[in-house]
């Protein structure tokens, strides 16, 4: 099976100093969706780990996340793309759980599901938690200098064998001409 997981905020839909609190300020990076089509077409089943803290800081519920999520899903698939699950950490930062990235509880529930293991799977993510997590499970980091990545990439402690991008579309043909 090929398998990719994504990060959403600043890897699908730009990030917000303020988090993303309604489906209107859902606003994807130019591009992101028709690389998720792309990946969706050349086989991958495309998958989403990621930090929600604005569900436990009361900023959101989740009634609106999911609205939120219906938007992305909607407009993933007029371009032709589909995005298999999403895998979140509702938690905050001080709340301790095994699942808020750099934990691996997010990718040990995705290679529960999927019944694979995550070696060298892509990992696509603009922060420097995304590359960690993805490296304590041997998966294949992978920053896009879109969202935080731009300043994810100055941290020198992010994982030796991470691979950098300048957004997910230039992922998806990295992928997609390598294969």
């Amino acid at each position: 099976m090929k398998l990719i997981i994504l990060d959403q905020t600043g890897v699908i839909n730009q990030c917000s100093d303020t988090f993303i609190k309604t489906p209107e300020e859902w606003i994807p990076i130019p591009g992101s969706l028709e690389a998720i089509a792309r990946l969706t077409h050349s086989g991958y089943r495309v998958v989403i780990a990621t930090n929600q803290s604005g569900i436990g800081r009361g900023l959101i519920d989740m009634t609106t996340y999911n609205a939120i999520n219906d938007k992305m899903y909607k407009a993933i698939h007029q371009v032709g793309g589909r995005i298999d699950a999403i895998f979140f950490c509702p938690h905050a930062d001080g709340d301790k759980c095994i699942c808020r990235k750099p934990a691996t509880g997010l990718f040990d529930e995705i290679m529960q599901r999927y019944g694979v293991n995550l070696r060298n799977i892509p990992v696509v993510g603009d922060s420097l938690k995304d590359l960690q997590a993805a490296a304590a499970v041997g998966a294949m980091p992978m920053l896009v200098l879109t969202g935080n990545g731009q300043v994810t990439r100055t941290n020198n402690e992010i994982p030796v064998n991470t691979q950098i991008f300048e957004n997910l579309a230039a992922v998806a043909h990295a992928l997609i001409e390598n294969t």
